[in-house]
């Protein structure tokens, strides 16, 4: 089974059931909600697949031209219309006038979906990004493409931004018999932040405010006619509701991340946890808070690092933690054990993101220099988000080659997935020797940023090309380096921490064992069992064992 293939499975695995797939998370964050006046968007790709980095080249096209849309086989399921100049990605996730687009599942109503139809999200999101010089006009060119060609997929929220502004669209289809899409989009006010994760989040919306939103014409009617909504209710329309219900499981799988976004960049807001654990007469978390201070990318890399540690949810400690208290679980989870369902919690950092990005885009720089994509293979906890010009004209094979099926040294994603694999076998000590890396990289790369945009900025007044040309080199250097240095780390990490010994700093090894409090627990639930009990004498290891 080849790459691209497998890739398709996995997707459409994915858009099949939002509890039953890893699915996203999405972050985004209005101009005035950031430090220097950038407008970003998260986006983590929670899947087993393994993707691959590349650039899509600007290009032209004669009238009526039409443009095939195949699936991951190569099998073409029907055309559209090509327009007659498309726009360069770096991803592909962001395009040449920085504009961004990031997603996450939510599935909603099941008999909504028309896999008849030709275009899926993600066929959706390539071909706005190619079309789009503003978040605006994304908007409208991806519902205007849903409405006109049909909507493949099941319910999707998508983050659209430029340099200027932020959206979140959300989108269903209209059944087996349906065509077009069902929407609603919303622009997110300036100084605030909003988040999404597998769950819609549009309730209520107004009606005439074009400006701030733009909806499908048949948005309420077909609730109506379907039964979803009843006007006589005495309740507000609401989107999430009408077309995604809620219920404990959508609830704790999804609301708990945004809760854990909006607590950790808003403690002030105190916003409880009564929501996401499904208590009824809870109230719902808003879509958009603003942040307790203004975010830089340091900040929103650090919210997107979570497994919900100092909270009553911490992943890392408990029996389930294990000795080493790791955060990471295995699928699935939701558990049966003993005839009782059981659920692990699921959080925003998780052991299957693909890859994950944060999207800056920036007004007051020429597009080719304001658009930076920090890009990050595997879990977002692990990885080491490396800056990314949206003008970069090629990117390094390490970063575009390998296969789900072969572990290699030249695959970048496989480094990666070494890295935090391995050290999951002592993850308390492990993780130390990667932050240290991850942090030593990622500033040094925020210092670099100002210093390139000035050099490239006076290289832009010259030429172009030459400023372009400029920062594509640079973004390739550091590229090359975080795999070259994320290698380094693997083979360091292997070799300090080897058959349960921890080396020092010369070398030599160290026992070092268990952690005393999980021993306790050892002890008590196994007791006189794992280990003999001397009441006198004290139990000794022999010296050449």
């Amino acid at each position: 089974m080849n790459k691209t293939f497998l890739f398709f499975l996995i997707v459409l695995f994915q858009a099949t059931t939002v509890m039953k797939v890893f699915a996203c998370t999405n972050f985004i964050v209005t101009k005035g909600a950031s430090k220097d006046g950038s407008v970003m968007v998260v986006y983590t790709c929670d899947g087993e697949f393994h993707p691959s980095l590349r650039v899509v080249p600007a290009a032209d096209y004669k009238p009526g031209e039409m443009l095939q849309i195949k699936d991951w086989s190569g099998n073409v399921l029907g055309e559209i219309k090509q327009a007659l100049h498309t726009y360069a990605i770096v991803g592909p996730h962001m395009n040449e006038h920085q504009v961004s687009i990031g997603e996450t599942t939510f599935g909603g109503r099941a008999e909504l979906v028309n896999s008849s139809n030709l275009l899926h999200y993600w066929t959706l999101m390539q071909l706005t990004l190619k079309r789009s010089k503003t978040a605006l006009e994304a908007v409208k060119t991806l519902t205007a493409l849903a409405e006109e060609y049909g909507y493949k997929s099941e319910g999707e929220s998508f983050s659209i931004a430029d340099p200027n502004e932020a959206w979140i669209l959300e989108m269903i289809g209209t059944g087996k018999k349906g065509k077009g899409a069902i929407w609603v989009a919303r622009r997110i006010p300036d100084g605030y932040v909003s988040a999404h994760a597998n769950k819609s989040r549009i309730g209520e919306f107004p009606l005439d405010d074009p400006e701030n939103c733009l909806y499908s014409k048949n948005v309420i009617d077909f609730a109506i006619k379907k039964g979803y909504y009843n006007p006589e209710s005495g309740e507000p329309f609401r989107f999430n509701e009408a077309y995604d219900p809620s219920n404990p499981s959508n609830l704790r799988y999804c609301e708990s991340r945004v809760w854990s976004l909006f607590n950790r960049c808003a403690p002030s807001l105190k916003l409880s946890t009564d929501y996401h654990r499904g208590v009824e007469g809870a109230d719902r978390y808003p879509l958009w808070i603003k942040p307790d201070s203004k975010l830089n990318v340091e900040a929103v890399s650090y919210l997107i690092r979570d497994h919900y540690e100092g909270t009553d949810f911490d992943m890392t400690k408990g029996i389930e933690a294990g000795p080493f208290g790791s955060p990471n679980r295995c699928r699935p989870l939701v558990l049966d054990v003993d005839g009782k369902t059981a659920v692990w919690e699921r959080p925003i950092s998780t052991r299957n993101t693909a890859f994950s990005f944060i999207a800056q885009s920036r007004s007051w720089l020429p597009n080719e220099i304001g658009g930076v994509l920090w890009y990050g293979y595997d879990d977002t906890y692990y990885t080491c988000y490396t800056p990314v010009y949206c003008c970069t004209k090629e990117i390094p094979k390490v970063w575009g080659q390998g296969s789900l099926q072969k572990f290699s040294w030249d695959s970048a994603w496989w480094i990666f997935n070494f890295v935090s694999n391995f050290s999951d076998l002592r993850y308390s000590d492990m993780i130390q020797d990667i932050q240290k890396v991850q942090r030593e990289l990622e500033q040094k790369f925020v210092a670099y940023i100002p210093a390139m945009d000035k050099a490239a900025g006076e290289l832009y007044k010259i030429n172009p090309k030459l400023a372009t040309d400029f920062l594509s080199d640079f973004s390739n250097d550091q590229l090359d380096m975080v795999a070259e240095r994320w290698t380094e780390l693997a083979e360091h990490l292997i070799t300090k921490y080897n058959d349960g010994y921890i080396k020092d700093e010369n070398g030599n090894a160290q026992t070092v064992g268990y952690p005393q409090e999980w021993l306790k627990k050892v002890m008590k639930d196994k007791p006189g069992h794992i280990l003999p009990v001397w009441e006198k004498e004290k139990a000794l290891e022999p010296s050449n064992y």
